[in-house]
């Protein structure tokens, strides 16, 4: 893995990271209220383009940092839908 492999990894990493605790805090109190649902719809609509960027380019820091992130989003978009 080369140098600018790892730093890809490392900054998805952090990115991606970011956003868990309040993913991890949506999903554990079922409160979403003071999330933009437009926000967090602009925001995957971000990330899949991402994603999708990252494996037309066969970028692999690309493609796990969005995969990870979406899954994140996603799952706070439907508690916010189900509050």
């Amino acid at each position: 893995m080369d140098t600018v492999t790892v730093l890809g990894l490392l900054a998805g990493s952090l990115t991606t990271l970011s956003f868990a605790p309040q993913a991890v805090r949506a999903w554990r109190t079922r409160s979403t209220a003071d999330l933009s649902l437009s926000m967090l719809i602009v925001l995957l609509a971000g990330v899949l383009l991402w994603l999708a960027y990252g494996v037309v380019r066969g970028d692999p820091a690309i493609v796990a940092a969005n995969a990870a992130t979406a899954v994140l989003v996603g799952l706070t978009l439907l508690v916010k839908q189900s509050g």
